[in-house]
């Protein structure tokens, strides 16, 4: 059985792999094609893994220490889930109009400047746009690829269903969270303040939650061969630490340090994010002071001083000492759904360090 670290070298290799036979069919279509696949293998030789790695805890925690004949399919639904995020990303910084990720130029942006470059006709941010689209589809088309030769490796038809099922619904529920996000930003004012909090609850549920910690810990169990009560400690555990993890998300999109989140400071601000913390602050300020905010989120043409001020404006709210405590609690939560149950031990251990690594990170 690898161990965490030994399993996202084999991830990796079988990234690498998969891309390899991919990008030689793009290559027989045109040479063109070849920024697709060079932006493809540095976007996915980067990131912090973590679909990847609870994937593969979810896994450990059924299948413990014996040897498993599904070790080649946990390897390959890991590395499906890291295609999968990768296109889910490339969608998400076009619809944010995010100009970086992972501190460099997102994929719209390069193929951006690409155009600019060659002094091609037409608009170049449009083809930045529609180039990126088109590879964010790709690569969701790759990450089922991927994800069919990894359930092929088992043995079992009904578990290969059941896993199967289980990441339809995550890719299901993840574009219906990011459409409830991109709603929010517009219809955030028809509702009351203590709505606009449980519908920030609501996207971060479906759009991160699930998608980042539940869904990948029980697609690692159902490849494993995980039993019914075993799934449901998992997804215990899964879905209050994967609202931790949005809530630390969130707040880092406000007071990350853009030098180590890799994205401009205060970026969710511009993009006017209606998130669980700005409607923690709404429900603390004045009427002046809402009427403030509200004014000054969206705006992409935020400067340094008015981040500052809103800033300044959650704090004195105490939205930030709120969020920080209800991550505190839900890890809590989490923990407290896995200490004792049926579950590898060793495992149990290393997913409690994985909640503090996933909710105490400054990107």
């Amino acid at each position: 059985m690898p161990d965490p670290q030994h399993l996202l070298q084999f991830v990796q290799t079988r990234l690498d792999e998969f891309l390899s036979a991919r990008t030689s069919i793009l290559a027989r279509v045109a040479d063109e094609t070849a920024e697709f696949s060079s932006f493809s293998r540095e976007f996915l030789r980067g990131g912090k893994r973590f679909r990847a790695q609870f994937c593969h805890q979810g896994w450990h925690a059924v299948t413990g220490t014996s040897a498993s004949n599904s070790t080649e399919a946990i390897v390959g639904a890991a590395a499906a889930l890291e295609i999968f995020h990768a296109a889910a990303l490339i969608h998400d910084d076009i619809i944010d109009n995010s100009d970086t990720r992972r501190g460099r130029p997102s994929a719209h942006r390069r193929f951006e400047r690409q155009h600019m470059h060659s002094r091609w006709a037409g608009d170049s941010a449009e083809y930045g746009r529609s180039a990126a689209i088109l590879l964010g589809d790709l690569l969701l088309g790759w990450s089922d690829e991927l994800l069919d030769d990894a359930l092929s490796a088992l043995n079992d038809a009904a578990i290969a269903r059941e896993a199967r099922d289980e990441f339809r619904r995550m890719r299901t529920e993840v574009t219906a969270g990011q459409f409830l996000d991109i709603l929010e930003e517009k219809s955030w004012a028809t509702h009351s303040n203590a709505e606009q909090v449980r519908r920030a609850e609501t996207v971060a549920t479906f759009k991160s939650a699930k998608y980042s910690v539940e869904a990948p810990l029980s697609l690692g169990a159902i490849v494993g061969g995980g039993r019914a009560d075993q799934l449901a400690a998992l997804r215990a555990y899964g879905l209050p630490l994967g609202i931790a993890y949005q809530l630390r998300d969130d707040l880092l999109g406000v007071f990350g340090d853009s030098a180590v989140t890799g994205k401009p400071s205060g970026d969710d601000l511009r993009e006017g994010k209606r998130t669980v913390l700005i409607g923690l602050t709404r429900m603390a300020l004045s009427s002046a002071g809402r009427d403030e905010i509200d004014g000054l989120l969206g705006d992409p043409r935020l400067g340094d001083a008015d981040v500052t001020r809103i800033q300044t404006l959650i704090r004195e709210s105490g939205a930030d000492a709120q969020v920080e405590t209800r991550i505190v609690d839900e890890v809590a939560k989490a923990s407290e759904a896995i200490r004792r149950a049926p579950l590898d031990g060793v495992a149990i251990d290393e997913l409690l360090e994985l909640a503090d690594a996933v909710t105490q990170r400054d990107a």
